[in-house]
């Protein structure tokens, strides 16, 4: 990660003491923010797997890692930002492992949310949209502004979303073994996620042409 501090996503973890603590001992290690980035994406490939291949009405403990594994990666994509910043190890290509990883854990969880509801166009949708949220952000970049972070649906609001649907179906299969109710809720997050990620994408768009319209 290589980004300016103004381009820096705000994280109210990022300045927790457990948070400082955590990339401040990473940063005395030999591991690079770079290889943080990349291994965010194995949190996403197992979760995606469980979330695509597996039976959820097998156990709702099935979306109970599912939601550690979006947790897993989310911490990930927070620690290589502070060891590179913080940790003085940034480098002139962490940009694109910044971002890379980032659109490829993305893609694969909400993908994987629509295959596992058997609606796989709503998770190529969502995925998508996904990207596209970070396609303006960077454009908006590009054109001189500060990189535009606001939602309604932002990468970590995605996966608060994802994590929370997850949670609400294992808590629906353990107290009521209700499969289609769990099915409903997992449903109803992945329209949420494609059309709160269609929102963003509108007004990301209209923020960079009003600020590109008063330069």
């Amino acid at each position: 990660m290589n980004e300016p501090k103004k381009d820096r996503r705000q994280l109210a973890t990022r300045g927790a003491s457990w948070a400082k603590w955590l990339g401040a001992t990473i940063a005395k290690t030999p591991i690079t923010p770079n290889q943080i980035s990349v291994l965010s994406i194995a949190p996403a490939l197992v979760g995606a797997w469980l979330l695509a291949c597996s039976q959820i009405e097998k156990t709702p403990s099935t979306l109970v890692l599912i939601t550690l594994c979006i947790q897993l990666r989310l911490l990930f994509n927070m620690l290589d930002g502070l060891v590179a910043i913080e940790g003085g190890k940034q480098s002139k290509v962490g940009i694109l492992y910044n971002e890379i990883p980032d659109r490829i854990a993305d893609s694969l969880f909400i993908v994987a949310l629509g295959y596992a509801i058997e609606l796989s166009w709503l998770g190529w949708l969502g995925a998508l949209l996904a990207a596209k949220t970070a396609y303006i952000r960077v454009l908006g970049g590009a054109n001189g502004l500060e990189q535009d972070f606001r939602g309604p649906l932002a990468k970590q609001h995605r996966m608060f979303v994802l994590s929370l649907g997850c949670l609400l179906a294992a808590g629906v299969l353990y107290f009521t073994k209700d499969q289609t109710t769990a099915m409903l809720v997992l449903t109803v997050t992945s329209y949420t996620i494609a059309i709160g990620a269609g929102l963003t994408c509108i007004n990301r768009t209209l923020a960079i042409a009003k600020q590109l319209n008063a330069k």
